[in-house]
């Protein structure tokens, strides 16, 4: 196949395995997001496709070629890393013409590939300045614009956001999507962030300890998580789990310390078979409201559950708070309203058809 495919590749450091086994395919001009917390082997993947990691076991294919024992610089890939890595003597022009100058390349080639992709990068009054002269934004830029000028078929990025301001990285990851759709290339890349995750990619790859939990769409491992890492990773604020039980014959509940939420009928079909079993719950922070916003209205979905509140955080549109369900902690998103005053504690509403159930010992969804 096109694309990027890893075929049962397994990663080892001496006697430590930190990626027991992977297989992954990567469709032709796909825009992939490797996802998980630190140490949980997803740079270590993206290097062992670039080829500055040996695999120890299994195969890695670009573009339908076996690639796994070829050196970076026949791979046909292009990197941009955490670090810009700029030639501090070089302006922006001779940066980004680097590897190009150092292949051979005719000159006209060389200033037409610059050209383009300043245009594409919006550097085109920048190419004489030197790094020192540029802002965060546009030095990494800058480093993408190296890597473009190549032409790679596949584009790997390791977290190259990650030093850059909010603001910054917000309009970047803009940047990033748009220029994913004027290239039309193979890109993977590789964050912490979920927010990134979630806004730029075609599919989403979340890893844990070495091992891929769960691959789709970001719509998907959002609605659906496989299990509890799943669902707790994907999302801000992440998701509550409370411990509770299954009862009821026919309309089946979720019932644990301080609450008890009826399940939408698909759920509580699937939940019969398990009813009586320890299970965990899981709630969205955004699918909570206040009582009186839902007033009058004609949905029944909705459930009262009590909310002790400790804190509450207003952020404009909506305010966060910590509070507490029985002996649990949670957070619940909910509108600020026209007032804006702090929410206090009381009785709140849950949208009962975004209950998540998960298995207590395994973790996997019901």
């Amino acid at each position: 196949m096109r694309g990027v495919a890893l075929e049962k590749v397994i990663k080892r450091f001496g006697p430590t395995v930190v990626i027991p086994e992977m297989s992954l395919s990567i469709e032709e001009s796909e825009f992939v997001v490797i996802v998980g917390p630190s140490g949980c082997g997803k740079s270590t993947t993206l290097r062992m496709i670039a080829g500055l990691e040996d695999v120890s076991k299994g195969k890695i294919r670009i573009g339908g070629k076996d690639v796994t024992w070829l050196p970076p610089k026949q791979r046909d890939i292009a990197m941009v890393f955490q670090s810009y890595a700029l030639y501090p003597h070089m302006d922006v022009a001779g940066n980004m013409s680097f590897a190009l100058r150092l292949a051979g390349k005719p000159k006209a080639e060389i200033e037409e590939r610059v050209r383009r992709a300043a245009e594409m990068l919006e550097l085109t009054d920048y190419l004489a300045r030197k790094p020192k002269d540029l802002s965060g934004g546009q030095r990494q830029r800058v480093a993408m614009g190296r890597s473009i000028v190549r032409d790679a078929y596949c584009f790997l990025f390791d977290e190259p956001l990650s030093n850059l301001d909010a603001k910054l990285r917000s309009s970047m990851r803009t940047e990033l999507a748009i220029l994913h759709k004027k290239l039309d290339r193979t890109m993977i890349y590789v964050t912490h962030d979920q927010i990134e995750a979630m806004t730029m990619a075609d599919r989403i790859v979340i890893m844990d300890k070495g091992i891929i939990q769960q691959v789709g769409t970001p719509r998907d491992v959002y609605n659906s998580p496989r299990n509890t890492f799943v669902a707790g990773f994907i999302g801000s604020p992440s998701m509550n789990f409370l411990d509770g039980e299954l009862r009821g014959e026919d309309a089946v509940a979720v019932k644990g310390d301080g609450f008890e939420l009826p399940l939408a009928p698909e759920l509580a079909k699937r939940a019969k078979k398990t009813r009586g079993k320890k299970v965990v719950a899981g709630l969205r922070p955004e699918h909570f409201a206040v009582e009186a916003s839902r007033a009058g209205s004609s949905e029944s979905t909705y459930a009262k559950i009590r909310l002790d509140v400790s804190v509450a955080e207003y952020i404009g549109s909506s305010q966060f708070l910590a509070a507490k369900i029985g002996d649990a902690h949670v957070t619940a998103a909910v509108e600020a309203g026209p007032a804006s005053e702090p929410m206090s504690s009381g009785n709140y509403l849950f949208d009962t058809s975004r209950v998540y159930l998960f298995d207590r010992e395994s973790g996997n969804a019901i």
